[in-house]
């Protein structure tokens, strides 16, 4: 599941995504990857690139089976081999990212979407994205201090989301005290 953070009510600070242009639509990005590799666009293709940039969401693989075995049938269903693949051509050609998340792998829109960082619940697996130009800077300076080139990152903090923290909480005992 995704949040956008810019609904937090801290009013003091605005970590909303924003937003990025590009010239091409992700098929039409995918399709001229495809090409550059000698590869064919299938209409399997075509089915998972238009059903992943259809919402934005964080999903794994077998999420992505489920929802297209749901959505298909006859020529067009997408075979695991096939997602797989796809998969791993879609990160290649920058339109996914792909995250590990402990043993799980996630894959996220990167192309057309804006630098940003991730919250990650370790309860319920849920990632909250933000974006924090305080974060940016202090990027940049440290980069500065040892005179190295940025050229991205990802920073995924690991821990307990509110609604998880809320289910936790139980009448204190005198265990709590030691």
């Amino acid at each position: 599941m995704i949040q956008d953070t810019s609904q937090l009510t801290d009013a003091a600070a605005d970590f909303s995504l924003g937003e990025v242009r590009v010239s091409l639509s992700p098929q039409e990005r995918f399709e001229e990857y495809l090409q550059s590799k000698g590869k064919r666009t299938t209409s399997q293709r075509r089915v998972l690139v238009d059903h992943v940039f259809a919402r934005h969401e964080h999903f794994d693989a077998d999420e992505l089976i489920d929802q297209l075995n749901k959505k298909t049938r006859g020529d067009d269903r997408v075979s695991r081999a096939t997602v797989y693949r796809a998969l791993d051509e879609l990160v290649e050609a920058g339109l996914l990212r792909k995250m590990s998340l402990g043993s799980r792998s996630v894959y996220e829109h990167d192309y057309g979407y804006p630098q940003h960082d991730h919250l990650h619940c370790t309860q319920c697996d849920d990632l909250i994205e933000f974006r924090s130009d305080e974060l940016l800077k202090l990027r940049e300076a440290v980069a500065r201090e040892h005179g190295f080139r940025v050229t991205g990152h990802r920073l995924t903090i690991s821990g307990i989301c509110r609604a998880c923290a809320e289910k936790r909480h139980r009448r204190p005992s005198p265990l709590d005290l030691i």
